[in-house]
């Protein structure tokens, strides 16, 4: 039923839904659970969008999964915490965050209960901020993992990970196998797990581009459509949204293109746009992105603001109006693979935090706590004084290296020549050399790497207060003292990777309520049309308050929306109308 449908000049369904990401997938998985008839149709080939190369995370408040692991939340706590961080939006803005908070435990075991897509606690993952009603555990939900060969042919319709996330080339690992894999011959245990991880991938390969034990985001997506299959909702693959057919006041469906021509579709309940945002569209991104204008994206590429674009030719609002930072950010380093390509490596968590790393601008000097989270990383580098943190540079020496790895460099790596012959890696001898190649300030270098040496001895950072907040400490190495977050620079040669901001979805998009209506110019909701996933303008404005913060939101509002269709608010046309 996923394969490409056969063109038809014309079709009605009861609900049609633009985009083959979470949100999309979850709103067409809704949908059909409630009875109605949906068309999906995606644009790209394969269905999952940025969030299959994602961690995966959900945050969700109050989740039950987490309830029944033993961490207490609620919504009140969360509530605190989202008002201690989102300033703009005013009361629409409060009015969906309420609503989110008191839906979203709903929308995910409802979910669970009746489709494929199964979650399980993340345990302790701290918020990426100690404010007020910050929780330390249980917000953060991931997919369990998934089987792909359950899709059979259809896994590759599955958008792969980050090839740099991929061992032996096409091997997907949990984060709990890490650690595994690391000590492989610490244990008996830890050998037999990663000898178990090598045979399936050796097997998988004899019939699968790549590795079938799905993790993260693509276990996500991957459960989504799987459930989509097993739902029979068909997936109209290689076919993009041309414009949105609005007659008597309200959208009646949409004109549709593939290399097959046009063809227009009717949706008696409506259309649900979720087409991932405009990561890609060069004129939204000088629009709604800061003045020093980021070029990399973590998106995926077929994100061009088709679904923005399509609406705002009705003249719906775009959230916010003035022009802020207009996505969530993470510091990213330019790969450079075996085939010739490129890629970006996103610096989440694994080597920032860690003892023994700085990141220093164009004088040499440090301009941000290196364990934030990484949105916050990046609007430091927004802030920097003269733009002088465009690019970074994560300072470290060998001996950091070959215990935790930086950027795609594994930990454990001995031979870094491969990585130094591309430039992905600089290395010197002396801080002076390191700064001279690196184009940056040595006599700030020198004093950067100096006092860092001194607050690893005290472990007290009197600059920016790395090692102070539970996501620091959760993400640095316990077993280093007095903070887990700093440690000495200086064993071995000194070696920098230079990282950019890269944009990991949109928060800027098109204003709704909170059932997902699309608003128009004067706030009133247009008949037939919603928008969800990162086409709808952040119900989180431009903050970032933990991990999930985008796959939360959208299978919520995804929920709503059909749960607002279903009870017949906002229906443009009953079904059997001309």
């Amino acid at each position: 039923m996923t394969e490409a449908v056969a063109n038809n000049s014309h079709r009605e369904v009861d609900l049609l839904v633009i985009g083959g990401g979470p949100a999309g997938m979850a709103a067409a998985i809704f949908a059909k659970l409630e009875g109605l008839d949906v068309l999906v149709v995606e644009k790209s080939t394969q269905v999952g969008g940025t969030a299959a190369t994602s961690a995966g995370s959900l945050w969700i408040p109050g989740n039950t999964q987490s309830l029944k692991a033993g961490y207490k939340d609620g919504p009140e706590p969360a509530a605190r915490y989202l008002e201690s961080l989102i300033s703009r939006g005013g009361e629409r803005n409060l009015r969906m965050r309420n609503a989110y908070l008191e839906t979203g435990p709903r929308a995910i075991d409802y979910l669970e209960a009746n489709s494929e897509v199964k979650f399980v606690a993340c345990g302790k993952h701290p918020d990426y901020r100690d404010n007020t009603g910050a929780a330390v555990s249980g917000r953060a939900i991931v997919p369990e993992i998934f089987d792909g060969r359950l899709l059979g042919r259809d896994f590759e319709r599955v958008r792969p990970p980050i090839q740099e996330f991929l061992v032996l080339g096409g091997m997907m690992v949990a984060k709990t196998d890490i650690p595994r894999l690391l000590g492989r011959f610490a244990s008996v245990g830890n050998f037999f797990h990663s000898g178990k991880l090598f045979f399936r991938y050796l097997m998988d390969r004899l019939s699968y581009s790549r590795g079938t034990r799905l993790t993260m985001g693509n276990a996500l997506v991957a459960r989504m459509y799987y459930s989509l299959k097993k739902l029979g909702v068909p997936v109209l693959f290689e076919t993009q949204l041309e414009k949105l057919v609005y007659d008597g006041g309200a959208v009646q469906g949409a004109l549709l293109g593939s290399k097959l021509g046009t063809q227009r579709i009717l949706a008696r309940r409506g259309v649900v746009l979720a087409t991932g945002g405009f990561a890609h569209s060069e004129d939204y991104r000088s629009r709604f992105m800061p003045d020093a204008k980021p070029i990399y994206s973590l998106a995926a590429p077929s994100n061009t603001g088709d679904g923005i674009r399509a609406a705002e030719e009705l003249g719906v609002r775009i959230a916010p109006e003035d022009n802020g930072n207009g996505g969530f950010w993470t510091p990213v380093s330019i790969t450079h693979r075996a085939d010739g390509t490129k890629g970006l490596f996103p610096h989440l968590s694994l080597d920032r935090a860690k003892p023994g790393l700085i990141a220093v601008n164009k004088l040499g000097k440090r301009f941000v706590n290196e364990a934030n989270s990484y949105h916050d990383f990046v609007e430091a580098m927004f802030a920097s004084e003269g733009k002088q943190a465009i690019p970074a540079w994560l300072i470290c020496d060998t001996a950091f290296i070959q215990k935790y790895g930086i950027g795609s460099i594994y930990p454990g790596t001995t031979d870094l020549k491969p990585f130094e012959r591309t430039g992905y890696l600089i290395s010197a001898s002396t801080p002076e050399q390191l700064a001279k190649l690196i184009n940056v300030d040595a006599a700030g270098l020198l004093e950067s790497i100096r006092l860092n040496n001194e607050y690893a001895k005290t472990g007290v950072d009197k600059d920016f207060g790395k090692g102070t907040t539970e996501l620091n400490r959760f993400n640095g190495d316990p077993a280093v003292g007095p903070n887990p977050c700093i440690g000495p620079i200086g064993e071995g040669k000194y070696h920098a990777v230079v990282v950019w901001p890269g944009e990991i979805a949109c928060s800027t998009g098109i204003s709704t309520d909170e059932d997902a209506h699309v608003l128009n110019g004067k706030g009133e909701p247009v008949q037939g049309l919603y928008a969800c996933g990162n086409d709808m303008s952040s119900v989180m404005a431009d903050s970032y308050p933990g991990p999930g913060t985008t796959l939360g939101p959208a299978v919520v509002f995804a929920y709503r929306a059909i749960q607002a269709i279903t009870r017949g608010k906002n229906m443009p046309r009953q079904a059997g109308d001309a």
